[in-house]
């Protein structure tokens, strides 16, 4: 698994969003503003999560970007399959878009790789972006 900066843009505004999960709307004006994200790319990225089922916008005076489920529903795993594809670094110890490989019985490799793949998952399936918000406001604490 590798972390594209696109991925970093939708991990961080999906924060942006769940720290202001009771606002009706978010415009990507303001994300793009406090989160230093191109306002073009964020649109890709935001549109991408949407057609996911992951957000809902709002046309209009008032509009922009919203939550459709709770912080606490969504993983971080959840976000980075949609923008950047499975978390096995090798297709054979993906259980989300697998490929066969003919060793795969015997490959020392494939174990290794299957041990780091189920190491990501168990990080990133079981963070959701309410524990983010939390560690969000606890650094912003530390450094107040």
């Amino acid at each position: 698994m590798r972390l594209s900066k696109k991925g970093e843009y939708a991990l961080r505004a999906m924060i942006y969003l769940s720290l202001n999960y009771e606002k009706p709307s978010v415009q990507i004006k303001e994300i793009s503003e406090n989160e230093k994200i191109p306002e073009k790319f964020l649109s890709q990225i935001l549109l991408q999560l949407r057609n996911s089922g992951l957000l809902q916008s709002k046309r209009g005076v008032g509009g922009g970007y919203f939550l459709i489920k709770h912080p606490k529903e969504i993983t971080l795993a959840e976000v980075i399959r949609i923008i950047d594809g499975p978390l096995a670094p090798l297709g054979c110890v993906s259980k989300w878009a697998h490929e066969s490989c003919p060793k795969e019985k015997t490959c020392g490799l494939q174990s290794i790789m299957m041990e780091v793949r189920n190491a990501i998952s168990n990080i990133l399936e079981n963070i959701t972006f309410d524990d983010a918000c939390k560690r969000t406001s606890d650094n912003l604490a530390a450094k107040g």
